[in-house]
């Protein structure tokens, strides 16, 4: 056995809490779960056993790792920039520059992304769903720091007359990242195709990028109805909600993760259930930008998975996923005057199994025979104590800053402030000279 969690309290996000559990992990899967905290002791001093280091867990709470369903990762490196604007303009006119300035910078996509993926397994997040350019840089942040990531180049084209998905950009990158990690082994690294979203892009772009997802078998992910001009664009432009363009142009006939929603309407929320679309719902983002509150509670009723995103460094400031999990409770409290409406561990499961699902991934509970995608986190601090509920005190207490250690596939990637992949230095400053330079 390679690793011996003991004594630990696991919320397994299966309708459980076990106390005093013991978990074992052998060849990066969770290998065996066993509730009577006396056979610990056995289980060392076995000498058929061979563990090769024990963890106690008294006093912390073991869950599975956190999804981050909307991400920009490169990002991080315009944290700060261009704030208290509305979405419109913060885009078109600052970060759409700003990302001009990056692309003409070598290595500047890659350590943006060692820079989020840094901050997000410091804070619990060992999967991510990104949308950004120059994919194969991402993809070596990825494989080289041991998290798991579904990658898309998300098409943004105004012509529609003479486009070819084919001749562009997006296409190369998303067929070099298949061609380059569709067989590895690990299995971390997904590609998927985007469309940037409907006022972006238009029918041509629509059916012909669903067309390869569907070609290659391959999820979507997509903006939706983000602001109230985004989602009034389309039906000018189109005579169509985003969710009914991109149902009739056969973008959600792939699995498709749709980031936002903010401005969804009842019809377009059957759409949504209709195809299986997993909406990222983003609500720091969403209230930094002032773009509006996403009905997530009534999309939850009608069985849309709901899964969580912190979106870009820009329009959010931090990666840290339990700020939208208590966010994204809190809110649909407040939309629908229910404090029933998101209880915790829904909330929690948003960032875990539901995010799995999205990204077409087996996982995301606390289970025999699932990747140790695992994060500890110490519950012995100011912070947490008492505990008398550890559900309701992950969803309501905890923040990135009480997570001891965090797992992928068994491999400790961060353990109690140690980066244990990166040279966290190296990129801390490599950053800061980056960002100097584009800003």
């Amino acid at each position: 056995m390679d690793i011996l969690f003991k004594n630990v309290t696991a919320v397994t996000m299966a309708n459980s809490v076990i106390y005093n559990a013991n978990i074992g992990i052998k060849d990066g899967k969770i290998a065996f779960i066993d509730e009577n905290s006396d056979n610990s002791a056995n289980l060392e001093n076995s000498a058929s056993t061979n563990i090769k280091r024990t963890i106690d867990g008294t006093n912390k709470a073991l869950i599975p790792g956190l999804y981050n369903c909307h991400a920009h990762s490169p990002m991080s490196l315009l944290r700060g920039f261009a704030n208290d604007l509305a979405l419109e303009d913060w885009l078109f006119n600052n970060i759409f520059p700003a990302e001009g300035k990056l692309k003409g910078i070598k290595n500047a996509v890659y350590t943006g992304s060692q820079l989020a993926i840094a901050e997000m397994i410091s804070s619990g997040t060992i999967a991510f769903s990104d949308m950004y350019f120059s994919l194969s840089e991402i993809a070596q942040a990825v494989e080289e720091t041991g998290v798991k990531a579904n990658l898309s180049n998300a098409v943004i084209s105004f012509e529609e007359d003479g486009y070819i998905f084919a001749n562009s950009t997006e296409h190369a990158e998303t067929l070099e990242l298949l061609q380059t990690y569709a067989k590895a082994s690990h299995g971390r690294i997904k590609a998927e195709t985007s469309c940037h979203c409907a006022y972006t892009t238009h029918p041509t772009a629509w059916r012909q990028i669903a067309d390869f997802s569907q070609k290659h078998g391959i999820s979507m992910h997509v903006h939706l109805s983000e602001t109230i001009t985004e989602h009034n664009k389309a039906l000018e432009q189109f005579n169509a909600t985003p969710a009914e363009c991109f149902a009739k142009y056969g973008v959600f006939d792939s699995p498709t993760t749709a980031a936002h929603a903010c401005w969804v309407c009842e019809d377009d929320i059957e759409i949504l259930a209709k195809y299986g679309v997993s909406v990222a719902h983003n609500p720091v983002s969403n209230l930094k930008l002032a773009s509006g509150i996403a009905p997530v509670a009534d999309m939850q009723k009608k069985g849309v998975n709901i899964t969580l995103g912190t979106d870009g460094m820009a329009s959010n400031n931090s990666h840290d996923l339990f700020e939208e999990i208590k966010m994204a409770s809190i809110l649909q409290k407040y939309l629908t005057e229910d404090p029933t409406a998101i209880p915790a561990l829904s909330a929690l499961q948003m960032a875990t199994v539901n995010g799995a699902k999205a990204q077409g991934r087996t996982g995301g509970t606390i289970q025999v025979g699932n990747d140790a995608d695992l994060v500890l986190l110490d519950f012995n601090s100011p912070r947490q104590i008492p505990y008398v509920n550890p559900v309701v005190n992950l969803a309501y207490s905890v923040t990135g800053r009480d997570v001891a250690m965090t797992l992928c596939q068994g491999k400790i990637l961060y353990e109690n402030g140690n980066f244990l992949t990166l040279d966290i230095e190296k990129i801390l400053h490599e950053s800061q000279k980056i960002a100097k330079e584009i800003l």
